[in-house]
C-alpha cells in the first residue's frame, strides 16, 4: 500500500499580528497566510498573536478557516510540542524577540526564521536570535546592510519585500456602500493619508503621557505643517486640475481626526467641494477593497501603498527619517519616483508632479505599479522557497501507511 496523507505536512507556529489600530499592522498577518497558502498548502498555522481584537480574529478566520490561533496554556503547550518550525513574521523591527527566545528554550531549540523585517539597530540579544536562525529576511536593502555590516549572519539572509504585499483580504460590500454614499466612483479619486512623525499611542490607548511621549508629542507638533502642507498643495492640484476627487483616509486610529485638521479643514472651499473625509477608522478588508477601486494612494504611511502595489494599484510614499528605513523598498522594488523624503526640498518640490502623475495618466501609472509588483511577486516566491527547502530539512511529514 501507498503513503497516504492523513494531516497537515508540517505544522508552524506563526509570531505576527502586532496590533488592530493600524490597518498595517493587521495586513503583516493575511499577507504571510496567503503565501504560505500559495506555496506550502498543505501547512497548519497556530498564530501566535499580540492582538486579534476588533473583529480582526473574525475577518482572519473567514478567509484562512484552517487557522488556529493560541490563546489558552493549553494552546501554546499543544503548539509547542507538536509545531516543527516558528516563523517571525513582517514588522518594523525583531518585535517578537522574546517571543522566540521562549521558542527555542521551551521547545529545546526547535528551528525558526525571520520574515520581512526593518532594523535600525542590532543588540546583544537580537544579533545571537539572527545567527541562530535558519534564515533571516530583510524588507528594505538598508537594513539587510545594516546587520551585514555588524558581521552578523546566519544561513539565508537577504531581503525580501514586507509580507503585506501579498494581503489580499477584502470587504467589497462595505467599500462601496462608503463609495456611493460619498459620490466616489471607481477609478475617478485618489487616496490621501495623513501622519505625524510619532503615532500617539498614549492617545490611542488612553494612557498617561510618559516623558518620552511628551518629547514626541512636541516634535510631532512642530514638524506637523511642514509634513502635511506639500499634501495639501497635490490635494488642491489635483482637484484644481484634474477631474479627479480625492478621499482622505487613515491607516491608523488617530489620522482620522489628523486629516480633518491638517489636510480637509484647510482646504479652500472649491477644493474641499471635490475632497471626502472619511470620519472613521477602517480595517485592512474594507481599506483594501476600496484602494482597489481608486486611481492611486499618496501621502505620509507605508503600509497602504504596500497593500495597493501589491494589488496593481500606483502608490506614492513620502517618508521621513522617523519612520526608520522601510521608505527605501520602494526604490528597492524599482519605484524611486514614487519615494519621497520631506526633509529634501528637492524632493518635497517633486510630490505635485507625481501625483498629478497618477490622476493624468492612469495607464502608466498602472503600468509602472505592475512592474513594481513583479519584482516583488518575483522575490516573495523565491523566499517562500527557502522556507519550503527548509521546512523539508527538518523531518518527515506525518503519514501512515
Amino acid at each position: 500500500m501507498g503513503l497516504l496523507k492523513t494531516g497537515p505536512q508540517r505544522r508552524i507556529v506563526l509570531r505576527s499580528s502586532w496590533g488592530t489600530v493600524n490597518i498595517g499592522d493587521i495586513a503583516h498577518t493575511p499577507g504571510v497566510l496567503h503565501l504560505i497558502e500559495q506555496h506550502l498548502p498543505d501547512t497548519e498555522v497556530h498564530l501566535w498573536p499580540t492582538s486579534v481584537g476588533n473583529g480582526v480574529e473574525e475577518i482572519l478566520c473567514k478567509r484562512f478557516p484552517r487557522l488556529k490561533i493560541l490563546k489558552s496554556d493549553d494552546d501554546f503547550n499543544t503548539a509547542f510540542k507538536e509545531c516543527d518550525f516558528l516563523l517571525h513574521g513582517s514588522g518594523p523591527s525583531l518585535l517578537g524577540h522574546k517571543e522566540v527566545t521562549r521558542w527555542r528554550t521551551e521547545t529545546g531549540g526547535k528551528p525558526y526564521g525571520i520574515y520581512g523585517i526593518t532594523m535600525t539597530a542590532v543588540n546583544p540579544k537580537e544579533a545571537e536570535l539572527i545567527r541562530d536562525a535558519r534564515f533571516a529576511f530583510f524588507r528594505d536593502s538598508v537594513s539587510l546592510k545594516l546587520v551585514q555590516d555588524r558581521g552578523v549572519g546566519c544561513p539565508v539572509m537577504e531581503f525580501s519585500p514586507d509580507a503585506a504585499f501579498a494581503t489580499d483580504i477584502r470587504n467589497d460590500a462595505l467599500a462601496l456602500e462608503f463609495l456611493r454614499a460619498n459620490r466616489l466612483e471607481e477609478e475617478k479619486f485618489l487616496c490621501v493619508i495623513p501622519r505625524l512623525r510619532y503615532t500617539p499611542y498614549w492617545k490611542i490607548f488612553k494612557t498617561a503621557q510618559s516623558p518620552e511621549d511628551v518629547t514626541k508629542t512636541a516634535r510631532s507638533e512642530a514638524m506637523k505643517e511642514h509634513d502635511h502642507a506639500p499634501i495639501r498643495a497635490a490635494i488642491t492640484a489635483v482637484v484644481r486640475r484634474t477631474a479627479m476627487k480625492v478621499l482622505v483616509c487613515p491607516e491608523d486610529e488617530c489620522q482620522v481626526s489628523v486629516g480633518k485638521e491638517m489636510l480637509y479643514d484647510p482646504l479652500p472651499a472649491d477644493v474641499k467641494a471635490k475632497v471626502v473625509w472619511r470620519d472613521r477608522y477602517w480595517l485592512t478588508d474594507e481599506a483594501v477593497s476600496t484602494y482597489r477601486r481608486s486611481a492611486g494612494v499618496f501621502g505620509l504611511e507605508m503600509h497602504s501603498p504596500i497593500m495597493c502595489v501589491g494589488n496593481g494599484i500606483p502608490a506614492i510614499v513620502c517618508r521621513f527619517s522617523e519612520q526608520t528605513s522601510k521608505g527605501f523598498m520602494w526604490r528597492d522594488i524599482g519605484l524611486d519616483k514614487w519615494l519621497f523624503d520631506m526633509d529634501r526640498d528637492s524632493d518635497v518640490a517633486g510630490i505635485i508632479p507625481a501625483v498629478l502623475s497618477l490622476a493624468n495618466d492612469p495607464g502608466g501609472a498602472r503600468q509602472s505599479a505592475a512592474r513594481a509588483r513583479a519584482v516583488v511577486d518575483k522575490r516573495l516566491q523565491e523566499t517562500m522557497g527557502v522556507f519550503r527547502k527548509t521546512l523539508a530539512g527538518i523531518g518527515s511529514s506525518r503519514r501512515v501507511v
